[in-house]
């Protein structure tokens, strides 16, 4: 039995023990104790999470452990030398050590970042990068490997680390199925972007909600304005006029951006050649499919399949 820590600072926030649940539904889906869980402290008291939950703990420096994750708080702030000196000894007898969130941070007090890819929410990567300017930040993951470190993006993020952990050490048929028992609709690459096209658009009516989710759906069709419009219930004109009031950009703009997504999450977690992403997600070719890249992420598709093999290697 592989033996998981959850470290939990003073004031933690709740969602970071999320994680825990991909590991519990992994025994259940296995039928085998394969994962032990331990929530974990400083003095091994009970600890308060920043709803005012509070949740048991053992102490961490009287541990052994397979794995050691650090759970953050909702805005980071210094932990205390105790818990740091705990966290620093464990990193040298443990198989892997991660943090979800903010978590990295007290891996970087622990000095545990100098030189390593990293990833935190991406509300807080320049305050990483800043606090620990010998660490390699990276602000547009989901989850990054860098040898026995893993780190992960805010909140729902340490269920994508968990996944990927459970497939490290068990398959991919095993972390498939407890996604799928998550109601997770995929799990998510560590090269995947933190950011979604879908959550910026942030369209009010029904209409134009109707007309995104429309587009989501035929990426592989034309989506002209008067498609669009049809599945609005609107004429072109007004249609035009109310998506660009609400998403603040244009209907093809916004196009782009949806299958500039889709072809990423391919491209990162597919074997697709680069013809088969573009058929797939709408462009007319991959010379289009490559400009439309540069312009939303500066760099080609080959590079992001490249970055993502490398995350997860």
């Amino acid at each position: 039995m592989l033996t998981i820590g959850f470290v939990l600072p003073p004031g933690f926030q709740i969602m970071g023990l999320a994680a825990a649940s991909a590991f519990e539904l992994a025994n259940a889906t296995a039928k085998d104790a394969l994962y032990g869980i331990r929530t974990l402290s400083e003095d091994g008291a009970s600890v308060s999470s920043s709803l005012g939950v509070p949740v048991q703990t053992r102490s961490l420096s009287r541990q052994k452990l397979d794995t050691l994750i650090v759970t953050g708080l909702l805005h980071p702030a210094p932990s205390s030398p105790g818990l740091v000196r705990q966290v620093r000894r464990a990193a040298q007898t443990t198989r892997r050590i991660a943090s979800v969130c903010t978590g990295a941070f007290i891996l970087g007090e622990a000095g545990l970042l100098d030189g390593r890819r990293v990833t935190t929410h991406w509300i807080h990567a320049r305050q990483l990068q800043s606090q620990f300017p010998d660490a390699i930040v990276e602000d547009d993951r989901i989850f990054i490997i860098d040898g026995a470190l893993w780190t992960s993006a805010g909140m729902s993020a340490g269920i994508d680390l968990a996944l990927g952990m459970i497939e490290k050490d068990f398959g991919a048929d095993l972390a498939r199925s407890v996604a799928q028992k998550l109601v997770v609709y995929h799990r998510r690459a560590g090269g995947q972007s933190q950011h979604s096209a879908l959550l910026d658009l942030d369209a009010k009516s029904d209409r134009i909600q109707s007309a995104l989710s429309y587009a989501r759906s035929n990426l592989r069709a034309a989506l002209s304005v008067e498609e669009l419009a049809d599945a609005a219930h609107l004429s072109p004109r007004q249609f035009s006029r109310a998506f660009r009031a609400e998403t603040g950009q244009s209907p093809a703009k916004a196009v782009e951006h949806m299958r500039v997504e889709a072809a990423r999450v391919m491209i990162e977690q597919s074997r697709h050649s680069m013809d088969e992403v573009a058929a797939e997600t709408g462009f007319a070719d991959t010379e289009r499919m490559r400009r439309a890249f540069l312009r939303a992420f500066g760099q080609p598709p080959q590079m992001l399949r490249r970055s993502a093999r490398l995350a997860g290697a």
